[in-house]
């Protein structure tokens, strides 16, 4: 069986930043968009949830936190930054850029790097071995129904924040899972209804790829992934 291109891709990052493997993750703050909160998925079966389902297992005092809501934007997810540094987490994804350049015709590139950037380094000061993880956004959207000016429009702009994502991140050494121009984006099965957000089974393909940048670039395994199956 060929592996998941989104699993390749995390093993890469397998030595970034030289870390020391943690011993182990005893909380977990998700934070970002829909994507995160698990939308296109029903309730628990998010990639996160999926995540954090594993590592439960591992962990009888494991705190799981997903902080992400509908439509956030980077300034929104700036403010999920304050209650998750509170958690003194392990582990913290952050995901964020989609909507900026959704909700508005004129998305300002400058304004989402300086609030990723910060995002960034109030999450490194939750603790010295906090584990942080971000990802591009897709830059291809061909299961909404877009006129061909919007789709030009919307595309452009994921493409120059992605840009962005994979810039800020390198900065700060923040291991970045790039999804952007994945195979799976062509595939109907990993969309939900909507053709926006992932499926059960795009959530199950997301999870296997984090699971896949934690274990071999940090050792923190991660098993038994509900969906595996899938």
């Amino acid at each position: 069986m060929t592996e998941d291109p989104l699993v390749t891709i995390a093993r890469a990052l397998r030595d970034h930043g030289g870390r020391e493997p943690p011993r182990g993750i005893s909380c977990y703050a998700a934070l970002g968009d829909s994507f995160t909160a698990g939308t296109g998925s029903p309730e628990g079966l998010g990639w996160a949830d999926r995540i954090a389902e594993s590592l439960r297992r591992r962990d009888t005092v494991f705190v799981y936190r997903n902080l992400a809501r509908d439509g956030a934007t980077s300034a929104d997810v700036l403010g999920q930054v304050d209650h998750a540094v509170q958690l003194e987490p392990d582990l913290v994804t952050v995901i964020c850029g989609a909507n900026d350049v959704l909700r508005t015709t004129r998305p300002d590139e400058s304004a989402y790097a300086q609030r990723l950037g910060r995002i960034f380094t109030r999450l490194r000061g939750a603790g010295p071995r906090v584990i942080l993880v971000t990802a591009t956004s897709p830059s291809r959207w061909d299961f909404v129904p877009l006129g061909p000016r919007t789709r030009a429009r919307v595309e452009e702009g994921m493409r120059r924040f992605n840009d962005v994502t994979r810039e800020v991140a390198r900065k700060h050494e923040v291991p970045c899972l790039d999804v952007a121009d994945h195979p799976g984006l062509r595939d109907r099965d990993n969309f939900a209804s909507d053709g926006l957000h992932p499926s059960p089974r795009g959530h199950a393909r997301a999870a296997r790829a984090f699971a896949a940048l934690l274990c071999d670039g940090y050792g923190v395994p991660i098993a038994h992934l509900r969906g595996d199956e899938t």
